[in-house]
């Protein structure tokens, strides 16, 4: 008796213990959210110091202070690296709590945003509006990025069939994503204007380039309403996970709510990538760096993955500006060459564990 006591005293101190220690977490990752846009807006090919960031950000929101900077450094800082930071905090969070949801969805942690083809979707659908329409205008581009990527969610459901399995939904997936992507190249081959093919085809490896002030709100409002329906999303996250079957026995309908999930999935995507294009892997690595991180849990999964994978792609962005400046490095580029080797090793450890 006395044992059973003491073994349930020590489970309780263990539980206490990994909850501070979650907190603690959770609290770093908030601190590094207040100081990475600060800390990423100096890097770039023009010099820019921290006063006077600092100093044109209070200027742009109404505080009244000296201005001892060009009017070069007030169109860099707050017209191009301002709303790119923005866009990225946005867009990071978006994948990366995509990532979290699709691999509870399918059982599969090596899911990903893109792994249903629900980006090659919305890609297909952005380049038919830039390329065939003209269209230059975010709400155009954002809206047919939605309609490509809800048909190829639509499309992969059909295939898969009601009640289909995780392994039935990657493999339709993965079929609709090489038909999107097959037409999105024809798209660009087709193409008379060669300047316009290489603006899709360098958008299509990802940028924050294109952020301006007017895409932020709607931007903004995606990434915050899409990680607070999947946090408090988490316990019915943390039912699927475990199976069918376990979900259904909590009283979760599996297959209504992964074809639901599924298409918010799929509208909150197709917004980020009519932002910045096709940026992979990030979330992928991201949300298994924050399992061990932050624990299993998917409601704290989620909040962790948002926080971490925004602080993920803004810092990619950093890089790209600044490795081959003045030129600029796409961010899928990058995201492929980190991310690969990562796959590789995750890869590796499922083998160890099967």
């Amino acid at each position: 008796m006395q044992e059973s006591v003491t073994a349930k005293g020590s489970t309780i101190l263990r539980r206490r213990k990994n909850k501070r220690k979650r907190n603690v977490r959770l609290v770093i990752l908030l601190l590094l959210m207040v100081l990475t846009p600060l800390l990423s807006i100096v890097f770039g090919s023009a010099n820019v110091s921290i006063p006077d960031i600092v100093g044109v950000t209070l200027d742009h929101l109404g505080f009244n202070v000296d201005k001892t900077w060009t009017p070069a450094i007030d169109a860099i800082v707050w017209q191009n690296r301002v709303p790119r930071i923005i866009a990225g905090l946005a867009v990071g969070a978006i994948l990366g709590v995509a990532g979290v949801v699709l691999q509870a969805l399918v059982r599969n942690p090596l899911a990903e945003p893109y792994v249903l083809g629900v980006s090659s979707g919305a890609s297909t659908g952005a380049a038919l509006s830039i390329i065939v329409l003209g269209a230059s205008n975010y709400m155009v581009t954002g809206s047919m990025a939605f309609a490509g990527a809800l048909i190829a969610t639509l499309m992969v459901m059909a295939v898969a069939g009601q009640g289909s399995t995780p392994l039935q939904l990657i493999l339709a997936g993965l079929a609709a994503g090489f038909g999107f992507q097959a037409v999105t190249n024809l798209l660009i081959f087709s193409s008379g204007s060669p300047e316009t093919s290489q603006a899709v085809m360098f958008w299509m490896l990802g940028s924050l380039a294109r952020a301006q002030w007017p895409q932020l709100p709607l931007l903004v409002i995606v990434a915050v309403v899409f990680t607070a329906v999947m946090f408090f999303c988490g316990p019915i996250l943390d039912a699927l996970a475990s199976g069918d079957r376990t979900a259904e026995s909590v009283g979760v309908n599996a297959s209504r709510m992964r074809v639901v999930m599924l298409i918010i999935v799929s509208a909150s995507v197709a917004i980020a990538v009519a932002a910045a294009g096709g940026i992979g892997f990030v979330g992928l690595i991201v949300p298994h760096v924050i399992r061990s991180f932050i624990g299993y849990s998917h409601r704290f999964l989620v909040l962790g993955s948002a926080l971490a994978s925004s602080l993920f792609l803004v810092w990619m962005d950093a890089i790209a500006r600044v490795a081959f400046a003045p030129a600029e490095l796409p961010i899928g580029v990058i995201t492929g060459l980190i991310g690969a080797p990562c796959l590789v090793v995750l890869i590796k450890r499922q083998r160890r564990a099967s």
